[in-house]
């Protein structure tokens, strides 16, 4: 696992708890004590997921969702809320703005890591594509094959293209190599995982100044921000 797991809580201790859970089990982790600093970072940046507390200092946690989900750069991103709160109304408040799962203080930081991972494989599976991406110059129709930059096309092998379409299903989530290869050809082909950095180097030139949303993040893999 590399996932990037935002974690939105005043309370440094719960920070910290959560964050070294994560750890353990494979994950990556930033942490915010408000909902400013979160928005701020988020504009260069996308976790795969969010744990967000319901009482922050400076918004309520079922603003920030609902900022979240209205948000369509922001809104493929599954949130699970962590508060002190137990009524049940602020639950079902909190599932209906679009919360993906909810976890009450006290919590088990097990339990907790063990919702993540059912969040994620659940969003994961359920997801859909994208048939068409448009980025400022940039347009993609995957449906068609056909990619081109300021209205001129871009020629791509098969494999570039389907690499972008890998990358561009879920925008910020980190590839690692084994998993494109994976997806790329199955046990069907015997190649090196470098290979996949041959066809990134490719894919990013032909992509002239688009090339650079193809991030690589040293010794984990590939990602893309649009």
């Amino acid at each position: 696992m590399n996932e990037l797991i935002a974690i939105i809580d005043d309370e440094p201790d719960i920070r910290e708890l959560v964050a070294i859970h994560l750890k353990k089990a494979g994950f990556r982790t930033v942490l915010f004590p408000d909902a400013r600093r979160f928005f701020d970072w988020q504009k260069n940046n996308l976790p795969n997921l969010i744990v967000l507390d319901l009482m922050l200092p400076d918004m309520d946690g079922t603003e920030v969702c609902k900022i979240i989900k209205n948000d369509e750069r922001l809104a493929h991103i599954p949130v699970i809320m962590l508060t002190a709160r137990t009524d049940e109304i602020d639950k079902v408040l909190g599932l209906e703005i679009g919360a993906d799962d909810y976890v009450t203080k006290p919590f088990s930081p097990k339990e907790l890591v063990a919702r993540v991972k059912a969040v994620l494989r659940r969003t994961e599976t359920t997801a859909p594509e994208k048939t068409v991406v448009n980025f400022e110059g940039l347009s993609i129709d995957f449906d068609k094959y056909e990619i081109s930059i300021d209205g001129k096309p871009v020629n791509l092998t098969p494999t570039e293209f389907h690499i972008l379409k890998i990358l561009t299903r879920k925008p910020g989530y980190v590839f690692n190599r084994d998993r494109i290869l994976q997806e790329l050809w199955g046990e069907d082909k015997i190649v090196i995982a470098r290979t996949i950095d041959v066809h990134i180097k490719n894919l990013r030139d032909k992509l002239g100044k688009y090339g650079q949303c193809i991030q690589n993040l040293r010794g984990v893999g590939y990602r893309i921000q649009l």
